[in-house]
């Protein structure tokens, strides 16, 4: 048993039962200001109790710096009795890559063309990881980007074949997983027709939905047989599947699609809510009410903002209004339990 065992104990002083916050801040993955464990990490951990962070390049200078701080993260979260945080990086490679020199870098998808060259940026990347205390690679990219598109995924896709793109994509995602890194694969159900920049706006597609299944979802469909983590939706609206809402916020698309139809028993996380896609066009309220129908576990909000906490506000209240949403946040927070024991080594008592 190691020291993470206890961590459903409650925090000293804490008179409350403190399960029905664990399973909605446990839902939250977030980013943060500064390279330490300064006063608003060591709030979002112990007050907001979120699930996971998320590193950006603001959040780093050098690698013992990223290893004082995830490491003092990772002891504050297990001082509050809290299980350890998933921390998380974007390191695809290429254009996508967080964690620079001294760090190995590599071209990313692209330049991959056979399993050596998948092996050897999974195994680098995953070996790199993990001496700093990084637990979660945002990788890789399983989109498939049609030939002579204008596709906004052209430089960070392995290219235009579905079949490749699965052979590719799972043995980064077999190696990742190997070493103890969780692999998330996006962007589900694929982004590489799209030519709009979900950052900037709202993205729509209007491929027919048998056709992606024969194309985009291939890849996806190898990923969910290969056991990866966790897969991340896309903020694109997929007009033939659901034409009111993005995939991000789609019950359709998470719950029936990706859950029931395609049978992935797995963590759902959402890109960054931060984005245009998303900011522009729906209150936090509406979105996470979203979030909550579609039983996805974990919502991205990649830089500090007062819709951290109105989304515990939102989530508290609908776990409480509902006993139907209770139980299924709960099993929500079993399937983020289930993934932390088997890759960060917890054991519940």
């Amino acid at each position: 048993m190691n020291h993470w065992s206890n961590w459903k104990r409650l925090s000293p002083g804490r008179i409350v039962d403190r399960m029905t916050d664990r399973m909605i801040g446990q839902r939250l993955m977030v980013g943060f200001d500064g390279t330490t464990l300064n006063n608003d990490l060591k709030y979002l951990i112990d007050t907001l109790l979120v699930g996971g962070i998320i590193l950006f390049s603001r959040n780093i200078e050098n690698p013992n710096q990223v290893a004082e701080l995830c490491h003092a993260a990772q002891d504050h979260a297990r001082s509050c009795g809290q299980p350890p945080l998933f921390i998380a990086v974007d390191q695809e490679g290429g254009k996508v890559a967080r964690l620079r020199a001294p760090f190995t870098e590599f071209d990313g998808n692209p330049a991959i063309s056979n399993k050596d060259e998948a092996t050897y940026f999974s195994t680098t990347t995953a070996r790199e990881l993990i001496q700093v205390g990084i637990n979660m690679n945002m990788a890789p990219v399983m989109d498939v980007a049609p030939t002579n598109s204008e596709s906004i995924m052209a430089d960070r896709v392995f290219g235009d074949d579905p079949d490749k793109t699965a052979r590719l994509g799972t043995i980064i995602i077999d190696q990742f997983q190997k070493n103890r890194i969780l692999a998330v694969a996006k962007h589900f159900p694929g982004i590489g027709r799209t030519t709009l920049d979900s950052h900037l706006d709202r993205p729509f597609l209007d491929t027919a939905a048998n056709e992606l299944k024969q194309t985009d979802l291939v890849p996806f469909a190898s990923a969910i047989r290969h056991s990866v983590a966790g897969i991340m939706l896309s903020h694109v609206v997929y007009e033939n599947i659901d034409n009111a809402w993005p995939a991000s916020l789609s019950p359709t698309i998470a719950k029936k699609l990706l859950r029931k139809q395609m049978g992935y028993q797995g963590l759902i996380l959402t890109d960054d809510l931060d984005m245009g896609a998303i900011k522009k066009y729906y209150s936090i309220e509406t979105v996470f009410h979203q979030i909550m129908e579609a039983d996805i576990d974990q919502a991205l909000i990649c830089h500090r903002s007062p819709d951290m906490e109105s989304a515990i506000e939102k989530m508290t209240a609908m776990v409480f209004d509902s006993s139907k949403v209770e139980k299924r946040s709960r099993q929500s927070l079993d399937r983020i339990l289930e993934m932390k024991a088997i890759y960060l080594g917890i054991t519940e008592n």
